[in-house]
């Protein structure tokens, strides 16, 4: 798996997950349940994967051995107590590491909003897990979900919700998700200037050629 250059994840940082989705319709979109617990940032790094049932010693041993850049899957399959707060989101921070995604729950919403690294959970509890699995960093291929995961492969992010893709995919998606994003500013700026929505694409014609039975793609004409 050729990981990608920091250029090319300047770029896929810079993209909405939802136009990353819309250039790769086939991109593995986990559960959206699992959701942006720290509000109003964007996520993309290399998976770096921990098993951490109801425990977060793999967690704390995941997060002291992640490269800078990396985003932190920790799969919780029995998923009752946090296994993430504050203190491993403060490490995580501290080593440079790109975010965390939960498949379970975290605790400490407070301090993670202040500390402002991406943080994805299912939701939030009091309750920390045990500190007792010796497991850490597995380096094996996860369920984050309901969809897999392996090391190495993106994790992308933000309000919208998640998406997993491998660096080959992001490669051949990359140039499309840019042309949405400038299409879709070139559209808001046209609507600021009084034009509508479907001055801006094909809306019409293709709903004729839909009505019609016949196959047709709605596309920008900017």
């Amino acid at each position: 798996m050729d990981p990608l250059t920091s250029e090319e994840l300047g770029r896929v940082r810079a993209l909405a997950t939802s136009s990353l989705c819309d250039a790769d319709k086939s991109l593995r979109l986990p559960d959206p349940a699992i959701r942006a617990i720290v509000p109003g940032v964007r996520m993309a790094g290399p998976a770096v994967t921990v098993v951490a049932p109801d425990d977060h010693l793999p967690v704390l041993a995941a997060v002291g051995e992640a490269p800078p850049g990396a985003v932190l899957v920790a799969v919780n399959p029995r998923g009752a107590r946090a296994v993430a707060g504050e203190l491993v989101a403060a490490e995580a921070r501290r080593r440079g590491l790109g975010g965390i995604v939960v498949d379970g729950y975290c605790r400490d919403v407070a301090g993670l909003r202040a500390l402002g690294l991406p943080v994805f959970a299912r939701g939030s509890t009091p309750a920390s897990g045990s500190a007792r699995d010796p497991r850490g960093w597995d380096e094996q291929t996860v369920a984050l979900g309901g969809v897999p995961v392996a090391p190495g492969d993106l994790v992308l992010g933000d309000d919208d919700g998640l998406a997993v893709a491998s660096p080959a995919e992001i490669r051949a998606l990359l140039p499309g998700a840019e042309e949405v994003e400038r299409a879709e500013a070139a559209v808001l700026a046209g609507m600021r200037g009084g034009r509508s929505l479907a001055d801006h694409t094909t809306l019409v014609e293709h709903r004729a050629t839909r009505r019609a039975g016949r196959e047709s793609s709605l596309a920008f004409t900017v």
